[in-house]
């Protein structure tokens, strides 16, 4: 079938939950997809940063067969050997000590909010369990991390939602310190936010952030889901801080497109969890942890960061010469290689003229052009991408 007529079936068949390309995607290697009818296109949406390694990547495929006529799913009743080997991985190359795994974003940060308020009882302050969190923040989708999320169009029609949790606005240190009360068990902010339009934390601001909340006796979450494993340039955004969370959040690139999340924590942290407190099914199956150190061992290779680092200082210089070029470019931002371009009107029309022409990218916060290319993408790709936006905005 064709992608319209796929589509049609889509459209009878599937809830209404999103704003599709009118594409069918159904092969992918490296940077590149295809559709149901051949065309291929150039991706740097990368799954919304999912597939960091990009599509199916030899040593995810192989992971995915060797594990998979071994041992697909067992319960957390028992020991699981890659689980074991993935948490090793991930606290060795961190600064946090313990790993839970679970199936998603959302879930890793609803673990952490669990942790957060679970440790601050533990410690003996009950009364503790509000999180301040940003504005124009994005945490998830369940109930409690849609009302962690800083953006109320995400809130609208989900009422009531759990209570605990307020905003301040991003890198505004004498605000935050104005919010914390009494009740305040935990800040969570993601290290560089990337629905809310692609915005850094700011070095020294981070830094205040962490001294605040050591003097204050509450924890830091980092929610690095999208700009975590190595997008940024290190393994880890916060390492480029300077800074140390108390709590840290996983997901999307971790999995090399298997659906896996994982929340980590110092020991003293941790600690607060005993059997029974929190679980899942799924998380942390032999399947997907066995990809989960793949993905992480090809980028603890070495060469691999230096390479994200080389190619993203590429993109950048490419990305300013078209801001150079076009008045309607206001600001290239982010870090790395999950990197916005503000503009001054929306950006949908960009976004269809370059999937017209070949080239996947993404608009969010309604007027910054995301680009999220996989880790390994070359300099031959960049250049294309860059030659199709240069012919949008002149169309623009």
């Amino acid at each position: 079938m064709n992608n319209q007529e796929l589509i049609a079936q889509g459209e009878k068949y599937l809830m209404h939950t999103y704003g599709r390309l009118s594409m069918v995607v159904t092969k992918g290697e490296g940077s590149r997809i295809w559709d149901a009818e051949g065309k291929e296109y150039l991706d740097f949406v990368s799954g919304i940063a999912v597939n960091g390694l990009g599509h199916c990547h030899p040593a995810v495929v192989e992971a995915i067969r060797k594990q998979s006529e071994a041992l697909i799913h067992c319960s957390n009743l028992y020991w699981i050997e890659p689980q074991i080997q993935l948490a090793k991985l991930l606290v060795e190359h961190s600064a946090l000590d313990k790993a839970f795994f679970c199936n998603s974003g959302a879930e890793a940060n609803e673990g952490a909010i669990k942790l957060a308020r679970k440790y601050a009882a533990e410690q003996g302050y009950s009364e503790r369990t509000d999180i301040i969190t940003m504005g124009q923040s994005f945490h998830g989708r369940t109930l409690a991390t849609l009302k962690a999320t800083g953006q109320e169009k995400f809130h609208k029609d989900f009422h009531p939602l759990p209570e605990g949790f307020s905003y301040v606005p991003f890198n505004d240190i004498a605000a935050l310190k104005g919010a914390v009360t009494d009740k305040t068990c935990a800040v969570m902010l993601e290290t560089v936010q990337g629905e809310g339009g692609v915005v850094p934390a700011d070095p020294e601001y981070l830094k205040q952030v962490r001294a605040f909340c050591d003097e204050k006796g509450i924890l830091l979450i980092l929610d690095e889901v999208q700009c975590g494993m190595g997008r940024t340039g290190t393994l880890f955004a916060y390492e480029q801080y300077d800074i140390e969370p108390d709590i840290m959040t996983l997901a999307k690139s971790l999995g090399g497109g298997v659906p896996i999340g994982a929340f980590l924590a110092k020991d003293k942290v941790a600690a607060a969890f005993h059997p029974g407190d929190h679980g899942s099914t799924f998380g942390g199956n032999p399947l997907v942890t066995a990809v989960g150190i793949a993905v992480v061992s090809a980028m603890l290779e070495p060469g691999f960061l230096d390479h994200v680092q080389a190619i993203s200082s590429y993109l950048w210089t490419k990305l300013e010469g078209l801001k150079a070029k076009y008045d309607h470019i206001l600001e290239v931002r982010g870090k790395g290689l999950l990197v916005g371009l503000a503009l001054s009107h929306g950006g949908s029309d960009i976004v269809s003229f370059a999937k017209d022409h070949g080239v996947l990218v993404n608009c969010t916060a309604g007027t910054v052009i995301r680009l999220l290319p996989p880790l390994t993408v070359t300099k031959e790709e960049i250049d294309k991408a860059i030659a199709v936006l240069d012919t949008a905005f002149a169309e623009a």
